[in-house]
C-alpha cells in the first residue's frame, strides 16, 4: 500500500531536516531523490551542504525533471523527494506540461510499495508576484501541493525548524 508524507513550509523553515528524519524512521538505507540543478556557485554550495548533512544510509538519485520515473525505478526503499518546487521550476522553465507531470506524479505515488516523503515550499503566503511567470509558478506550486497533500497519509508544516502535523 502506498504511504506518502508531504513536508511543506517556507524557505529555510527546516523542511529538509524534518523530512530526512521522517524518511529514516521508515528504515535505512534510504533513497534521496534530488531535483536541484547546480547552475551556479550558490546552488552548488546548497547542494553540497545537503550532501554533507546526509550520512552513508542515503543513496542519491538526480531527477530534475523525470521524478515519476525515478520514483518508479527506486521503489523498494524509503524515498525522500527534495523538492517539488524545484522540480516544478525545472519543468516550467524547460517548457514541459507541468499539469501532466503532476498528474503522472500522483498516479505513480499511488502505486508505490515503499514510503515516499516529499518536500515542497509554501510559496503563496506572501505578496502577489509582479510578473506573469512568477504568478503562474505560485499557482502551479499551490496546486501541486494540494494534489500531493490530498492523497498523503501525513502532512507536516515546518515552522522555525519545528514540525507541525497538519494531517
Amino acid at each position: 500500500m502506498a504511504y506518502s508524507v508531504l513536508v511543506t513550509g517556507g524557505a529555510r523553515s527546516g523542511k529538509s531536516r524534518i523530512a530526512e528524519a521522517r524518511c529514516l524512521e521508515f528504515g535505512a538505507p534510504a533513497v534521496y531523490i534530488a531535483t536541484a540543478q547546480a547552475h551556479d556557485d550558490e546552488m552548488r554550495a546548497r547542494i553540497a551542504e545537503h550532501q554533507a548533512r546526509r550520512g552513508p544510509e542515503w543513496r542519491t538519485i538526480s531527477a530534475p525533471v523525470e521524478l515519476a520515473a525515478a520514483l518508479a525505478e527506486s521503489d523498494g526503499a524509503p524515498r525522500l523527494v527534495d523538492c517539488l518546487t524545484l522540480w516544478l521550476s525545472n519543468l516550467m522553465l524547460a517548457g514541459h506540461d507541468w499539469r501532466a507531470a503532476g498528474e503522472e506524479l500522483i498516479a505513480v505515488l499511488a502505486t508505490q510499495v515503499s514510503p515516499v516523503v516529499l518536500v515542497s515550499n509554501e510559496v503563496g503566503m506572501g505578496i502577489v508576484p509582479e510578473n506573469a511567470l512568477a504568478r503562474a509558478f505560485r499557482d502551479a506550486a499551490g496546486l501541486i501541493n494540494q494534489w500531493v497533500a490530498q492523497d498523503a497519509q501525513e502532512v507536516i508544516f515546518a515552522v522555525s525548524g519545528l514540525p507541525l502535523k497538519v494531517k
